[in-house]
């Protein structure tokens, strides 16, 4: 069996105190932070910086840095799930919006068989209610990467509730998973030291969908150093919500 690799994405919540100020250097599942919004009703977020943001399906949620102000509104439309997309500085998070009739009652939490299927594939995993969340576990397969693919996109757990230590085949094996769509967009990743590095031109718009494809094809964080080099295109106007231009299947 080979040793772990080095570079694990190993998490903690102190690491990620700083999620509503700034997107962190990671990608994959889980979500960072998950927000409930009432259709018709509007959210504020203070960030320290952002570059852009993209709502998944802005027929859910809209997203919309203030001008002048590095302040994010968020927007209710009607009710369901919908992922925003942060991007600032070379770094991205993404986020969760669920959107729900005013007087809602949130939806309760995730289902408990995800988990025991989870510990099945991932003999040694250890999830944790107090002193603090945690959920710690060594991804040694693929059938264990498989199993905590839908527990991380259900609403058991963030990111920062995490401790994961990957073996480095199955990064590699997650890498050659995305390689074909990356190389659809020009772009191309790879792991150096650790992290992994996108490279390659291309338009804003190949540039979002390669971060969006990092994102929901991966299980666990690892660190993203973007050296994209994205060519000068028309943006939209400003205000308005891109939405996620891919036309792939939805996150939930």
């Amino acid at each position: 069996m080979s040793a772990p690799a080095p570079f694990a994405a190993r998490l903690r919540a102190g690491w990620l105190a700083a999620f509503l100020c700034l997107p962190v250097p990671a990608l994959a599942w889980p979500v960072d932070m998950r927000f409930s919004l009432e259709s018709g009703a509007d959210r504020f977020h203070k960030l320290s910086a952002v570059d852009w943001v993209e709502v998944e399906d802005p027929a859910i949620a809209t997203a919309e840095v203030l001008s002048g102000s590095n302040e994010l509104l968020l927007t209710g439309k009607r009710p369901g799930r919908t992922l925003l997309l942060l991007y600032a500085e070379g770094k991205f998070a993404v986020w969760q919006l669920t959107v729900s009739e005013p007087g809602a009652r949130p939806a309760g939490p995730a289902s408990p068989e995800l988990l025991a299927a989870a510990r099945k594939a991932c003999p040694g995993l250890e999830a944790q209610e107090a002193p603090e969340r945690l959920l710690t576990v060594t991804v040694k397969d693929a059938a264990c990467r498989t199993a905590l693919l839908p527990l991380f996109q259900s609403d058991a757990w963030l990111a920062r509730e995490l401790e994961l230590t990957f073996e480095l085949p199955v990064l590699q094996a997650q890498l050659s998973a995305m390689g074909p769509r990356l190389k659809e967009l020009g772009l191309e990743a790879r792991y150096i030291g650790a992290g992994l590095v996108l490279q390659g031109t291309a338009s804003a718009e190949a540039h979002r969908r390669a971060l969006w494809a990092l994102f929901r094809q991966s299980v666990g964080r690892v660190a993203l150093e973007d050296r994209v080099k994205v060519e000068p295109s028309e943006a939209p106007p400003e205000g308005q919500d891109a939405g996620t231009p891919d036309a792939g299947p939805r996150a939930r």
